[in-house]
């Protein structure tokens, strides 16, 4: 028996409907990534990554317009360094993203590679400068625009890190790594 309302409505769909889109971007980037649900710590430490890594964007960037202005350097030089940054930076993000995910080894890998020896590649060079004997106001002689934001980036960069690094080894961090344990 048809109802009268049934021949309104027209024919009746069957195309699946679409499911509701995830409201955060994240949700998006990194499906299925929160079963169980990261803690805020990880959430933040997987921010400060990317914070880190976008840093260190820009600080590349500033130092291979200086090194093309100063004439300082050659192709070869510039399209060497560029890989190599291209390489550890997008290493960086695919890693803190597995970190995101749970990954322990990569929450292990992140707080030794980049938190112990990315950390000294930062201060290594201001170190070795005070070491030899530089006086610390030396370094804030003659500063132009590019060395001030090139300083605010590399503290930016190194803040990240090692807040980064704390974040990710936190008691409710530690919980749930080892709940995920991927």
């Amino acid at each position: 028996m048809t109802h009268d309302s049934d021949l309104r409505s027209g024919p009746r769909h069957t195309r699946p409907r679409p499911s509701p889109r995830p409201s955060a971007p994240l949700a998006r980037v990194l499906p299925k990534t929160d079963e169980p649900p990261a803690p805020a710590p990880v959430r933040a430490a997987f921010a400060l990554w990317l914070t880190a890594v976008a840093a260190g964007v820009f600080e590349t960037v500033l130092a291979v317009i200086g090194e093309v202005a100063d004439g300082d350097a050659s192709t070869g030089d510039l399209a060497g360094g560029l890989a190599l940054r291209v390489a550890v930076y997008s290493a960086a993000v695919l890693v803190a993203v597995r970190m995101r995910r749970g990954g322990n080894w990569a929450r292990l890998t992140l707080a030794g590679v980049l938190g112990v020896f990315g950390t000294l590649s930062l201060v290594v060079e201001p170190a070795r400068r005070l070491a030899d004997g530089h006086p610390l106001g030396e370094a804030f002689r003659d500063l132009d625009a590019v060395d001030v934001l090139f300083g605010g980036s590399r503290l930016l960069h190194l803040t990240a890190v090692l807040t980064a690094v704390f974040l990710m080894f936190r008691p409710a961090a530690n919980a749930w790594f080892k709940r995920t344990a991927r």
